[in-house]
């Protein structure tokens, strides 16, 4: 560190010396007057450090507060694989005879490592689903190095959840409460708290680098906060948590340098506690039910925001409207823009989603739209997902060329169970039979039949007579990923 120039400052003349020290006297005594009068205000504000003494912090106490709920999973599964011998994998015999020689079964163990975070005292966990998927045998290991046999009480690969459940014996386990994620700001500091490698339980920090990450294609629900903090392999599941010791997300996934074989580059993603709140409420409830409006929209682009009087490109604008449904009881219409949920703002349709997700069964949300260049706002209740029309499920029997496909009917909860857009109307292919009929037309899992030859199909009590009452010529028309496809065949 550099040192004043004690020449130059005895250099100056005695009375400009103890003016200079009078005048910084009442300067101090001012600032120390005004310091205490504000200092109600500043408990309030978030500031910036001020001194060298106040950026020497110790996060030590609050990770032993916090430290003992974070786990280690480990997670087993039997696998089945085939040994051939190494002549097989010949790109000749390959050409020739592909998998007819697949060689010999085996059976071996497979295992993944993860972290989890206490969520009730009598031994409630969540983690990430990623970390659990396909997992015959779960072992949860406290920071105290105790282990237990963990089952699993629900998973959701839409928002990459889970919730496992140990046996304590009427042991009260040490849990982390819940805070409310939209409370967080960018630049808040954080702490990922995880077990990296398998090295054992890891603390590491940093500041919240974005919030409403959604662009990233990951779960459904595409709504992230990202961290600075150094995830790594091993860190998913565990908990990231805010400066008051509570629970803020968990984390998830990583951006890596390395097509995801390297390690953290300062790139974290984390599931918002919001989301985590959901996913506990539907293990009190038995399963997961997340309210449903019925709406889907396009993401405000410039040019669309040009168009619709928009200063700048946020905002969803209405598409499509399920006829019944929350959104459209309530008077929302397509050409409307949502602009804001319960006064958040939505910038993309993930966020929407999201937003909605996250609202309590059986409340209202005040949805913000623009219309017609005016603003309004309306009350859209927070629903259910519709579950009419019965599904129906039917195996496809009989001489025509959908025989081996299974299908049913789409409404808005049976479509999200599967995985299928819930704003999706008529009859859907659920499974196609290998060298079926239905295979060799080219049909697949998640096509929605709109038409044999001139009947419109909206029902699976349709689609036999329709199939049937051709006379050797089929024209088969289907949606796929947006588009309409329309085949022709011959009996």
């Amino acid at each position: 560190m550099r040192r004043p120039d004690s020449s130059r400052f005895f250099s100056l003349p005695v009375a400009d010396t103890i003016r200079h020290m009078v005048v910084m006297g009442c300067l101090g005594g001012f600032l120390l007057v005004f310091a205490v009068a504000g200092s109600a205000t500043a408990q309030a504000v978030k500031e910036v450090p001020g001194s060298r003494a106040e950026i020497q912090y110790s996060f030590a106490p609050l990770v032993r507060k916090v430290g003992p709920a974070v786990v280690n999973i480990y997670a087993r599964a039997e696998v089945t694989e085939r040994r051939a011998s190494p002549l097989f994998d010949d790109p000749f015999f390959r050409r020739f005879f592909g998998d007819v020689f697949p060689g010999e079964a085996r059976k071996r163990t497979a295992q993944s490592l993860g972290s989890g975070v206490i969520m009730r005292e009598d031994g409630l966990v969540v983690t990430n689903y990623h970390v659990i998927k396909g997992a015959d045998e779960i072992t949860v290991v406290l920071s105290d190095r105790r282990e237990f046999d963990a089952k699993i009480l629900l998973e959701e690969e839409r928002t990459d959840l889970a919730v496992l459940k140990i046996e304590t014996e009427g042991e009260n386990l040490p849990y982390l409460a819940i805070r409310d994620s939209d409370e967080l700001e960018v630049g808040d500091l954080v702490l990922a708290i995880g077990n990296p490698f398998g090295v054992g339980q890891t603390v590491t920090s940093g500041i919240v680098s974005a919030l409403a990450r959604t662009a990233l294609g990951i779960t459904d629900y595409s709504f992230f906060i990202q961290t600075d903090a150094a995830i790594n392999p091993g860190n998913s599941g565990g908990a990231l948590i805010s400066m008051d010791g509570r629970l803020v997300g968990v984390n998830t996934a990583i951006y890596s340098n390395q097509k995801g074989s390297g390690g953290s580059v300062g790139i974290g993603f984390a599931v918002p506690s919001n989301m985590v709140s959901t996913i506990l409420d539907g293990v009190e409830k038995g399963n997961v039910v997340r309210p449903w409006i019925g709406v889907s929209g396009q993401t405000m682009t410039p040019d669309l925001a040009e168009q619709f009087g928009l200063p700048r490109p946020v905002g969803v604008a209405v598409t499509d409207v399920y006829p019944d449904g929350p959104a459209a009881n309530a008077g929302i219409r397509i050409g409307d823009v949502i602009l804001k949920v319960s006064d958040r703002e939505i910038v993309d349709e993930q966020a929407l989603r999201y937003r909605v997700a996250t609202r309590p069964l059986g409340s209202e949300a005040q949805i913000e739209i623009l219309r017609g260049g005016t603003h309004q706002t309306i009350d859209v209740p927070m629903r259910a997902p519709l579950t009419q029309p019965e599904p129906d499920l039917t195996d496809m029997r009989g001489q025509h060329p959908m025989l081996g496909a299974q299908v049913a009917n789409l409404s808005p909860a049976f479509a999200l169970e599967h995985g299928l857009d819930d704003m999706s109307r008529g009859v859907v292919v659920l499974k196609v039979a290998r060298r079926s009929p239905a295979a060799r037309v080219g049909l697949r899992p998640g096509d929605v039949v709109l038409k044999i030859n001139d009947d419109t199909i909206d029902m699976v009590s349709k689609l036999e007579p329709a199939l049937m009452s051709a006379k050797n010529a089929w024209r088969i028309s289907i949606r796929r990923e947006g588009q309409v496809l329309t085949t022709e065949i011959k009996g």
